[in-house]
């Protein structure tokens, strides 16, 4: 495992150095995105209109955001379930979308998109979504803002905590567990 400071957009280099279990600090634009969000991209595409941003090199975060306290840009920003997001990864992939940020395991299709596109899927903490919000210093909404929570946001980070899930590799975190290094009284059968 190693760490590497990157900035966006991510080029195809970055993205290939990257294996399952690297962390990453992020700083630059992402972009918030979650199911009604995702739904509208790919209804715009499929009339050949533009996404909302440029997908070349960028990095959509699955979040919801809660509404910014006084002071702050955003408010507590977790990581949403990815597999929501499953059946659109792929074409989004295609057309350049570096990398996701979310929580949890993504389906076939996701990964065989990664490994075609060299794309990666990062893990951002859930349950720290107050935390996370600290290294967000601005956000803006860039398209859909009737959808609330749920538009579509341009995140400038810095320093963004994230972990390399499923890498252009083909492999993945979750996929062979190393319990004995997480300190689980299971690994030696106890």
């Amino acid at each position: 495992m190693a760490q590497y400071n990157l900035s966006t957009p991510l080029s195809k280099d970055d993205l290939a150095k990257l294996t399952s279990g690297d962390v990453v600090f992020l700083t630059g634009t992402i972009y918030t995105a979650r199911d009604a969000a995702h739904k509208r991209i790919i209804e715009a595409l499929d009339k050949g209109e533009q996404p909302p941003f440029d997908l070349d090199g960028a990095i959509i975060y699955y979040v919801g955001p809660s509404p910014a306290p006084p002071g702050r840009p955003i408010g507590s920003a977790g990581p949403t379930t990815s597999c929501r997001m499953d059946t659109y990864t792929p074409r989004l992939h295609s057309l350049g979308l570096a990398a996701t940020i979310g929580k949890g395991k993504r389906d076939a299709g996701v990964k065989a998109a990664l490994q075609e596109h060299t794309g990666v899927y990062f893990g951002a903490t859930g349950g720290a979504g107050a935390l996370l919000s600290q290294c967000i210093k601005a956000a803006e909404i860039v398209a859909f803002e009737e959808l609330g929570p749920e538009a579509v946001r341009a995140l400038t980070v810095q320093d963004f905590p994230l972990l390399v899930i499923n890498d252009s590799h083909g492999e993945e975190l979750y996929a062979v567990p190393n319990l004995a290094a997480a300190g689980c009284a299971c690994a030696d059968g106890g």
